[in-house]
């Protein structure tokens, strides 16, 4: 599973991008919203991923934060709701003002995303509501490592990788460098 990839940007589209990893380029679909804060072309970009497997093929869908792809991933559980909405959705603004205005069964906020109308809205607000509470709580209780999520997306456990992290002196800062570190403190 695909779940983060940093890398230069080698291409832009109107719904997409072409990230180069490596020198393999990955397709990955981007909202309008976080389409218009990535830099440009030639550019570095570090997203969160989703991959999304379908019988005929795979689509990457990046995100920026990872309360932006948890959310996406709660909402993707959500039936009637497609992964392209759902990107869309996910990125409407900082997670705590969707919240409110979920819980305020504010239909509005779904305005012009394309397929969801006022009752499709609804269902979306009845479904999240309960939901929203705990994606806010886990996004509070804990501040995200990107260290530790690429290092948990290469297949190793959380714990493991918590325990790694420690071991890692403090003055070593930048992500890259701690992965390097950890992954040979790994083994």
């Amino acid at each position: 599973m695909i779940s983060y990839l940093s890398g230069k940007i080698i291409l832009k589209k109107e719904k997409f991008i072409v990230l180069e990893v490596n020198n393999v380029g990955y397709k990955v679909f981007l909202s309008k919203k976080t389409f218009s804060r990535i830099p440009e072309i030639e550019k570095e970009v570090k997203l969160f991923c989703f991959l999304n497997v379908r019988e005929n093929s795979l689509d990457l869908y990046g995100f920026l934060s990872p309360g932006e792809l948890e959310f996406f991933e709660t909402l993707e559980t959500i039936r009637g709701v497609g992964p392209k909405a759902a990107l869309e959705i996910s990125c409407l603004g900082p997670l705590e003002k969707i919240k409110k205005r979920i819980l305020a069964h504010d239909e509005k906020l779904f305005e012009g995303i394309p397929g969801i109308g006022r009752k499709k809205a609804m269902t979306i607000i009845l479904e999240l509501s309960g939901k929203i509470k705990d994606i806010s709580q886990k996004g509070k209780n804990k501040e995200t490592d990107e260290a530790e999520e690429v290092l948990v997306g290469l297949g190793f456990s959380r714990q493991q990788v918590k325990e790694t992290l420690k071991k890692i002196p403090e003055d070593i800062k930048e992500t890259e460098e701690r992965i390097k570190k950890a992954l040979s403190i790994l083994g």
